[in-house]
């Protein structure tokens, strides 16, 4: 039984089924999720004229792939780099359709199942995360991380104020770490993590982040002054429901899990469905799409929640950062349009240095700019509904890698990759401190 077609709404009838399969055989049974993905594989390609761009569109949209990058096949132009990830009894067609075509090709992932035991064992993920203490440099399931949130709060109560903005569709608490030294006039900084469920490297990177102040503010001068001066509104996990769900049912989900009264299909892409150039350019009206806007903006209760939780605060927040994957880039507004904000000088320059800084450390080189012309364009956003609102400093990470792993990124480059990121944090947080109003 293949999971993707739990996603794409073909064979949905059968999640429940695939579901109940889960835990039964969970844990201790030996194929994560099911062995469903056993002999899919991940492609790439890229289209060099337009005859390639529409015939690849074509064979797509018949073969139902799962794409990896870029987030929807509107996006597939001459040039661009497109990772699909195409079940097993799909790769034959697309690989003979490639090749007949005398497109180019190259598999990244011969067979999925396998790329993903040898990466993230759970069992022996368990078995370490019990040995001593919390471990960082392993993925944790979304309650691994709230236990560790609430451990936090009880031990460095002094430093963390953990709080609930809402719940989710599915009724999961949306929390959030307050993290900086008291103070009534301090201006702050928003960060979130795993608004798409299948980036998990996202969530590893919020838990480095916190681990980091916690330990080095007494001994690092610029942490000491950045918690000092600024409080940090940080959300591990924005998608709590699809983050779960990606955990113990489809490892490829990308969206919440909202249900849709007229179709099968769950969930909302959470990264379009803010009230800024809402189902425009770059998403779908179709709930079936990994790119579906939604019903109405803000229709996602943890959007809403979110939104609201920045409403109220915006007087303060003065930088809004979010975290996804895959793709090394650091962009910022506008997502929406083709157009120049009008703080770009000081923008840019933040943007500049922090990817200087983060190439600093393992030589990992880092696209920078507005997300239109650096990614592509896309509607409502929460990068650009941050700006609109009046955070005048709104970036979106887009970590590693560029498509050897794409979301499977090994747990081994959890430590290197969120080491990098730190120091770009870090530079844009002083240079809010220093130079920015």
């Amino acid at each position: 039984m293949k999971c993707l077609g739990k996603r794409r709404g073909w064979a949905a009838a059968f999640l429940p089924l695939c579901w109940l399969f889960l835990k039964i055989l969970q844990p201790g049974h030996s194929h994560l999720y099911n062995n469903c993905y056993a002999g899919d594989k991940v492609i790439r390609f890229i289209p060099k004229t337009e005859e390639e761009v529409y015939a690849l569109k074509k064979i797509s949209h018949q073969l139902k792939v799962d794409l990896w990058q870029p987030s929807s096949i509107s996006y597939v132009s001459e040039g661009t780099v497109t990772d699909v990830h195409i079940p097993q009894n799909g790769s034959r067609a697309l690989l003979a359709f490639l090749q007949e075509a005398n497109i180019q090709y190259k598999i990244l992932v011969e067979d999925l199942q396998k790329t993903l035991e040898k990466g993230s064992n759970l069992q022996t993920q368990r078995n370490r995360r019990s040995l001593s203490g919390y471990n960082y440099e392993v993925y944790h399931s979304l309650e691994e991380i709230q236990n560790w949130m609430h451990h936090l709060n009880k031990t460095h109560s002094g430093l963390i104020h953990m709080f609930s903005i809402g719940r989710s569709y599915e009724g999961r608490s949306l929390f959030i770490l307050k993290l900086g030294r008291r103070s009534r006039l301090k201006r702050a900084v928003w960060i979130d993590c795993g608004i798409h469920a299948r980036e998990w490297i996202g969530p590893a990177f919020c838990q480095w982040f916190v681990k980091e102040a916690l330990l080095t503010h007494k001994s690092d001068p610029a942490m000491r002054k950045m918690l000092n001066h600024l409080y940090f509104y940080i959300m591990p996990v924005f998608n709590v429901d699809g983050y779960h769900f990606s955990w113990t049912s489809d490892r490829f989900w990308r969206k919440t899990r909202s249900r849709n009264s007229r179709f099968r299909c769950h969930g909302v892409d959470a990264n379009r469905n803010w009230k800024v150039k809402w189902c425009d350019e770059g998403a779908s009206m179709h709930p079936c799409d990994d790119t579906y806007c939604g019903p109405f903006p803000e229709s996602e209760p943890e959007v809403k929640a979110v939104a609201n939780f920045l409403r109220k605060h915006r007087k303060h927040i003065r930088a809004y950062l979010s975290f996804h994957a895959y793709a090394q880039m650091l962009l910022y507004p506008y997502s929406y349009k083709y157009a120049t904000i009008p703080n770009f000088s000081c923008v840019e320059s933040a943007a500049s240095k922090a990817v200087n800084a983060l190439q600093s450390v393992y030589g990992v080189r880092y696209r920078y700019g507005p997300a239109s012309t650096t990614l592509y364009v896309s509607s409502g956003s929460s990068m650009d509904w941050a700006y609109k609102n009046g955070i005048p400093y709104a970036f979106a990470f887009e970590l590693r890698d560029t498509g050897h792993f794409g979301f499977l990124l090994p747990e081994m480059l959890i430590k290197p990759t969120c080491t990098e990121t730190m120091l770009a944090v870090k530079n844009i947080t002083m240079h809010l401190l220093k130079k920015c109003p």
